[in-house]
């Protein structure tokens, strides 16, 4: 029952929170006003990821205090998770350079990764590999990388909340069917924070989540990623599987641009989901197509590798295959007019 209780309690909390952070913005003029880069077309407040990240931090030390989580697991997420949110705070109020907020980014990211436990042997054709510093050294970059693509990947209302409640419910399925329901509890306090957002959020959203959600949900979800992997191998490829959209129309959107000699740091509009949402005129589609990709084709993939039907790299390129196509074929990473 306790649990039930913080499980609302986290929900509840968010969603009053964005309330008071939509009202904070209005009143301090922290608007998101629209530009030839944007995808919207009304002023909008924004940086009410604020209350996803309170709401989840505050839920730690209550869920480790009644035995959901231990403490080294909650200190993992808390620490690391607030110095990230931070850094997105003060972004979205005064503009940080893109070289301290990446030198912050990289050194949030090592915390967690020193928290969890540093990069685990990965199951790979059947065998354990044990990549030591080399295999660390990837995990860093790999969760930097989640947390700026997740900056990337909310430009349109809805997409990084649906995106971060898809992912997170198809990582607790695949732990109850693994017979580890203890590690459930953080995915569903994550999901129970975002949705009190999304009800704020949803298409046509009220308020905009801001870097201080958005980089803070990539580095949760990539640290969910590496404990996942400590608690079994396959787990790690199931979590990689459930971000397919978000990794794969960024990656791909970022190389064009940088095989272009572009500035990949300075905002733009051409992701794959960007230009979907220009094509039909509408971002509920687009957001809801990403809810139906994640359910309908990335999760069973990921249950058949967490239940070991498929090993994880074949189950990964299986997974991403089409959505690589789909990003071709939508023109991410090519300019406007092309």
């Amino acid at each position: 029952m306790s649990a039930v209780l913080l499980l609302l309690g986290t929900f509840l909390l968010s969603l009053v929170g964005t309330a008071g952070v939509r009202r904070y913005a209005l009143a301090r003029s922290v608007m998101d006003i629209p530009n030839e880069r944007s995808s919207h077309s009304v002023p909008t407040p924004r940086g009410g990821g604020v209350a996803i990240v309170l709401s989840f931090l505050l839920a730690l030390p209550v869920a480790w205090g009644i035995g959901l989580i231990d403490a080294r697991t909650s200190l993992a997420f808390l620490i690391p998770g607030a110095f990230i949110a931070l850094i997105g705070f003060v972004d979205d109020h005064r503009h940080i350079p893109a070289r301290w907020r990446l030198l912050g980014h990289f050194l949030g990211a090592a915390a967690l990764l020193a928290a969890v436990g540093g990069l685990p042997p990965i199951r790979f054709a059947g065998e354990f590999w044990h990549l030591g510093l080399f295999g660390d050294a990837l995990a860093l970059f790999y969760l930097v990388w989640l947390l700026n693509l997740y900056n990337f990947m909310d430009g349109i209302d809805g997409i990084a909340s649906l995106e971060a409640m898809t992912v997170c419910l198809g990582g607790i399925l695949c732990y109850w069917l693994l017979g580890q329901e203890s590690r459930v509890w953080l995915p569903l306090l994550l999901a129970g924070a975002v949705g009190g957002f999304l009800l704020w959020n949803f298409p046509p959203a009220r308020i905009f989540m801001g870097d201080a959600g958005s980089g803070f949900l990539g580095l949760v979800l990539g640290g969910f990623s590496l404990q996942a992997a400590w608690a079994g191998g396959q787990l790690f490829w199931c979590w990689l599987i459930l971000l397919g959209v978000f990794v794969v129309d960024a990656t791909w959107t970022l190389l064009q641009r940088l095989l272009r000699g572009e500035r990949v740091y300075e905002a733009h509009r051409s992701h794959a989901y960007q230009r979907a949402a220009r094509r039909i005129g509408a971002h509920r589609g687009v957001s809801l197509a990403v809810v139906a990709i994640n359910l309908c084709w990335l999760l069973p993939i990921a249950v058949l590798v967490c239940l070991e039907r498929i090993d994880g790299l074949p189950g990964l390129i299986l997974a991403y295959a089409p959505l690589v196509l789909v990003a071709a074929l939508l023109g991410a990473g090519r300019p406007d007019g092309q």
